[in-house]
């Protein structure tokens, strides 16, 4: 009994319920569930060719705080889960939207808004030439958004101790860390996050000292210090569009956009994570980046989901019932 009480308590602080999914769960309640959601996402990149690295974050980001049960596509206000710090820049709501009204129109009541998100981040990263992989679904939608509770979203200032410990958290390893944390592969990132790495590097103020000197100048003349901090660069540098391992290359190289994906490299386990995928004899042990990949987007879609009876289906994704 006591192993039992506690293999619970873990399995609650982790916050790791895979519960009832299954791939095909709406086999017989909607089948066309995942063309349509396709067909979405495809029609919102034909006038968004940034909607790939979007929509990818969307899902990380829900998945992050409460697990992946649609919190933050909830909008009451001001208290929502979506106006906090941490969600700065995410967008794709309006897809989201558009598919479920599409979905209702056929198959009314039964397909979640958590895993409209989760089908259309797989969706996205077929789009950027990522891997393809089966989405399990059966995830239910939340009851709670509360800015508050997406505190403690990984940062690109948090300390390669603090990453592994959020991701730890949430039933995720150091592998999973460097393989998400790739995702930076595609898309961009504001000056913003990068003023204090650039200007005023703890603890001696300056640059980051573990920048390639080569790649100084350029970032500067992107992002100058007293200039507009809403200019966007892309996080992997000369491949920001097209989804591939350039960015762990990247980072091995001191050429990491972001503080959080250098501090990968610094760190003797998850540097070990990184150089694996370039060893000689990496294509013999069967080392691929994007079947990694794509088990991490699976682990990860299953981080505290609701199932069963647990939760609800939202008519409008961005309202409760």
């Amino acid at each position: 009994m006591t192993l039992i009480f506690v293999i619970l308590i873990l399995s609650h602080l982790l916050g790791i319920s895979q519960g009832q999914l299954k791939v095909g769960f709406y086999g017989n309640k909607c089948p066309n569930v995942e063309s349509i959601v396709s067909g979405v996402v495809n029609e919102a990149s034909s006038s968004n060719q940034n909607i790939a690295p979007v929509l990818l974050r969307l899902h990380f980001h829900d998945c992050f705080v409460q697990g992946c049960d649609g919190s933050i596509l909830i909008e009451n206000g001001q208290s929502a889960e979506r106006h906090a710090f941490g969600h700065q820049g995410v967008g794709g709501f309006e897809v989201i939207e558009k598919a479920k009204a599409e979905v209702e129109a056929v198959c009314p009541g039964v397909v979640s808004c958590a895993d409209i998100v989760a089908l259309a981040a797989r969706d996205a990263i077929l789009l950027a030439n990522g891997p393809s992989y089966n989405v399990e679904t059966g995830r239910r939608d939340g009851f709670v958004s509360n800015v508050s509770l997406a505190d403690n979203m990984p940062d690109v200032d948090d300390s390669i101790q603090q990453l592994k410990d959020k991701f730890l958290e949430k039933g995720l390893s150091e592998k999973d860390l460097v393989i998400l944390s790739a995702a930076h592969t595609i898309g961009t990132t504001a000056c913003f996050f990068m003023t204090k790495r650039l200007y005023n590097f703890s603890p001696n103020g300056g640059s980051d000292p573990s920048m390639n000197p080569s790649f100084l100048p350029e970032l500067k003349a992107t992002c100058p210090q007293n200039g507009n901090v809403n200019v966007r660069l892309s996080m992997d540098r000369g491949s920001g569009e097209a989804f591939d391992s350039q960015i762990l290359q990247n980072i091995r190289s001191g050429f990491a956009v972001l503080q959080s994906d250098a501090n990968l490299y610094g760190d003797t386990t998850t540097r070990r994570v990184i150089d694996s995928y370039f060893g000689f004899l990496s294509p013999f042990l069967g080392t691929s980046f994007e079947a990694d990949f794509a088990n991490a987007m699976v682990k990860m879609g299953r981080i505290g989901v609701l199932s069963g009876s647990q939760g609800t289906i939202r008519r409008v994704c961005a309202a409760f019932n």
